[in-house]
């Protein structure tokens, strides 16, 4: 057989070659696999999604360390224990009858400053300095009746100052008696005149009865003011008791210790008595406060005292914050079984009082729970 012309050859290798390749391309290298494939002894690559917090099929949670720092997850471990049984009061602060004064007028008049102004609220006062003057309102009939009366007492003191000079002149001849008798009689002319004249511009000086600071003024100078109109109440701020509202009349026997409660903070309190009269339907409780160093209370200001009773309780005691509501409305807490599993656990609980509630069914002693961050577990999704 004869063989292919060159020219002929060169172009059927062209032809070969050009098929051939693409099929060469595509074959993998010996001892490297190819885009895609993972080596025999080489693990695959975790997946993003492992990082991220995830819902698992039974309801738990899934949450990364990193993810639990971010958050700020905290927990504790339960233990049961007994605690005294604590009831949450309405309340309110009240002051000290000791402590209170209230300055009014005695008579209507018109209001003048003192010596050093009107004082304002939250203003410091002593006892017995003079807060304010009141100038009494005289009917204009009654002055000139009061100035003719003074009129008349002047001429008569004038009558008897000259026969006292006429008896002492006569002192010799006439009985010493009759000296007395004119010489009384001036003085009592003198003091009715005393008497009179400051009834014709009374003049009443407004004390403060205890020391303390002004907790609320009503005075304006120049203002119209009548009897018994309260213009200064006057407090002790250390010496403030707490008013709760208890609708069971047994409980002033059962108090063992109470709190105020603010915030995240609480202030012992000491039991002073209770009342023997109903007040609106309920007994009044008072309490005092031990500790005052940063405690900002209002006369008249709503607070919340828990009052421990006697009577134990058995149970968990745990942070509020660590109680949540499920998707159907349940209490429910979230327990860390594993170093990256939280799940949830329905419980019963009883409140304790405004920072911690008691776990009496739901939770096992020893296992861990979440406190600080339990309410972002429920988003998870």
């Amino acid at each position: 057989m004869k063989p292919f012309p060159s020219p002929l050859r060169r172009h059927l290798g062209r032809l070969l070659a050009a098929w051939l390749m693409p099929a060469l391309l595509l074959q993998p290298l010996p001892g490297r696999p190819h885009e895609g494939a993972p080596h025999a002894d080489e693990a695959p690559a975790a997946g993003p999604a492992d990082h991220l917090p995830r819902r698992l099929p039974d309801g738990a949670v899934a949450l990364p360390k990193p993810v639990q720092r971010t958050l700020a997850l905290r927990t504790v471990v339960a233990e049961p224990r007994s605690v005294p049984a604590v009831v949450q009061l309405a309340g309110r602060v009240v002051t000290d009858p000791q402590a209170d004064g209230h300055v009014q007028a005695s008579w209507s008049g018109r209001l003048e400053p003192g010596p050093q102004g009107l004082p304002l609220p939250g203003q410091a006062v002593r006892a017995g300095q003079v807060l304010a003057r009141v100038v009494a309102n005289v009917d204009p009939l009654a002055r000139a009746q009061q100035a003719a009366q003074q009129a008349e007492l002047r001429a008569a003191r004038t009558l008897a100052e000259q026969r006292l000079q006429r008896l002492q002149s006569l002192a010799d001849t006439v009985p010493r008696k009759d000296i007395d008798a004119a010489r009384s009689e001036l003085a009592s002319l003198d003091a009715r005149l005393a008497a009179l004249a400051p009834a014709t511009a009374p003049v009443e000086l407004l004390r403060a009865p205890v020391s303390g600071v002004i907790a609320r003024s009503e005075a304006v100078a120049g203002q119209v003011v009548e009897a018994r109109d309260l213009l200064f109440e006057i407090v002790d701020p250390r010496r403030l008791l707490i008013e709760a509202i208890a609708f069971d009349a047994g409980l002033a026997a059962d108090v063992v210790g109470a709190e105020l409660q603010s915030g995240d903070r609480r202030w012992p309190l000491a039991f002073v008595g209770a009342a023997r009269v109903m007040k609106e339907q309920a007994l009044p409780l008072l309490f005092r406060v031990r500790q005052r160093e940063g405690l900002p209370l209002a006369l008249g200001q709503p607070v919340t005292v828990a009052v421990q009773r006697r009577t134990p309780l058995q149970g968990m005691p745990l942070p509020a914050a660590a109680l949540v509501r499920s998707a159907a409305n349940e209490p429910q807490v979230w327990v860390k079984t594993a170093p990256e599993r939280f799940e949830p656990r329905r419980v019963q609980h009883l409140p304790l009082d405004g920072g911690r509630v008691l776990i009496t069914a739901g939770v096992q002693a020893g296992e861990r729970v979440v406190t600080d961050g339990a309410a972002m577990l429920p988003q998870v999704r």
